[in-house]
């Protein structure tokens, strides 16, 4: 694959996954109308280290604090930014567990078109009606350890084609009555741990199976991925400060109609 079309695959995949869409029906289009190859073994690995630093660096205050705040509960002082720090990665370790346990079986007859295309569309309704309809008076600051578990474990349900996992997980926070901002910021911090778990299984199977060395397209990528994922989350972010995921949802129905329509042959390119 061109490195053109390397870095514009990843600015899509990245931006696709920041924001409540999903990257699965996106990718499931491009294949049907562009001859595009899939890339090799690096792109992955490079694709995660890259958005793993992007929500690294815009949530830089909030991983500050949970780390001093771990210093002083340490100390024997109770914190809550040490606290919501411990229910972030006691949800990762869950969440990573479920998720390897599951895994195996949505790798095989589940991915198709159609499934993909009814969860794109249901994972809109859903979101619509828990964004209209649920409360609003949580902030990440309330959170409890139920409640970083049962958001973590949703990215599980996003191993499902067409899910997103950025969607499902907001949902449940809407669900949950977390402020759209919050619902959206608990996301991302949620993601670091389990993503820093994935970056590193994607660089076994690089460094363990192909070549040992990470080349300057994989680097490319890994940028690209970076800055494309810094800009997503603050266009999100403060699109979240002051309206709500309409737009997303009737995005997603666009979306999945378009794939629908592909897996029913209404349509071929």
């Amino acid at each position: 694959m061109a490195l053109t079309q390397l870095i514009v695959l990843a600015v899509l995949q990245t931006i696709t996954e920041v924001f409540p869409i999903g990257a699965e029906g996106h990718l499931a289009l491009i294949s049907q109308i562009l001859p595009v190859q899939p890339p090799d073994i690096g792109f992955p690995f490079a694709l995660r280290l890259g958005s793993l630093l992007a929500v690294m660096a815009y949530f830089s205050s909030d991983l500050f604090d949970m780390v001093t705040g771990a210093i002083r509960a340490a100390k024997g002082k109770r914190d809550p930014a040490a606290r919501l720090a411990v229910q972030l990665c006691v949800a990762g370790i869950v969440t990573v567990a479920a998720g390897s346990a599951f895994e195996h079986y949505v790798a095989g007859g589940w991915k198709t078109p159609m499934l993909m295309g009814w969860a794109i569309v249901g994972g809109a309704v859903l979101l619509w009606l828990f964004d209209n309809m649920s409360m609003t008076v949580k902030r990440i600051e309330h959170a409890s350890f139920a409640d970083a578990i049962v958001i973590g474990l949703c990215q599980v349900i996003a191993l499902i084609p067409g899910v997103g996992s950025a969607a499902i997980t907001i949902t449940m926070a809407r669900l949950l009555g977390y402020e759209r901002s919050d619902a959206a910021r608990f996301y991302f911090l949620l993601s670091i741990p389990v993503s820093i778990v994935l970056t590193a299984r994607e660089a076994y199977r690089l460094f363990d199976l192909q070549r040992g060395t990470v080349s300057h397209i994989d680097m490319l990528c890994a940028g690209a991925a970076f800055f494309a994922g810094l800009i997503g989350i603050a266009i999100l972010m403060a699109w979240l400060r002051r309206s709500t995921f309409t737009p997303f949802v009737i995005y997603r129905l666009v979306l999945g109609a378009a794939v629908l329509a592909l897996a029913y042959d209404i349509v071929s390119f």
